[in-house]
C-alpha cells in the first residue's frame, strides 16, 4: 500500500472509508465498555433500525474491528464486542467528537448562513459545440 492519500490502496483511506459511514463509529463507540447484545445497542443508539445495526456490525465484524459472540444456550444470545483492533479507533473517534463539541456550533452557523444566504445568480448559458450536426438544407 502507498502512502499518497489520494491513491485508492492508501492506508489513510482506508481509515477514512471506516470512519465516513456514520453508523460504524456510533456503534464502536458503544461497543467501548464492553460485549453488548444488539437489543442493548438498539437502544443506546438512537435512531438505528434492526436492519442498519445487522449491516453494520457485520461490516465492523468483517474488517477485524468487532467479533460476534454466540452462546451455547437455545435460543442463541449473541453479544457483540470490540477486538483490540477495534479499540484502536477510539481515541480517534474521541478526538473528533472532541473536535465536533467544541467547533460544532461554528459548523451549524456556517451551514445555517449558507442557507440563508442569498443564491447566486445563474450563471448565463453558453451555446455548446454542435458535434456531429450537420446543416439542414
Amino acid at each position: 500500500m502507498t502512502t499518497d492519500a489520494f491513491l485508492a490502496d492508501c492506508r489513510a483511506r482506508l481509515a477514512f472509508d471506516l470512519l465516513s459511514n456514520t453508523w460504524n463509529a456510533v456503534v464502536l463507540w458503544a461497543l467501548r465498555d464492553g460485549p453488548r447484545r444488539p437489543v442493548e445497542l438498539r437502544e443506546r443508539i438512537g435512531g438505528i433500525s434492526s436492519k442498519v445495526l445487522t449491516e453494520t456490525l457485520r461490516r465492523l465484524q468483517s474488517n477485524g474491528l468487532v467479533d460476534r459472540l454466540a452462546g451455547p444456550e437455545s435460543p442463541t444470545r449473541v453479544e457483540y464486542q470490540l477486538t483490540a483492533l477495534g479499540r484502536t479507533l477510539l481515541a480517534p473517534i474521541d478526538a473528533v467528537g472532541a473536535w465536533a463539541f467544541e467547533y460544532g456550533d461554528e459548523v451549524v452557523a456556517a451551514q445555517e448562513a449558507a442557507c440563508t444566504a442569498d443564491p447566486p445568480s445563474p450563471r448565463p448559458s453558453r451555446p455548446g459545440p454542435n458535434y456531429g450536426t450537420s446543416p439542414v438544407n
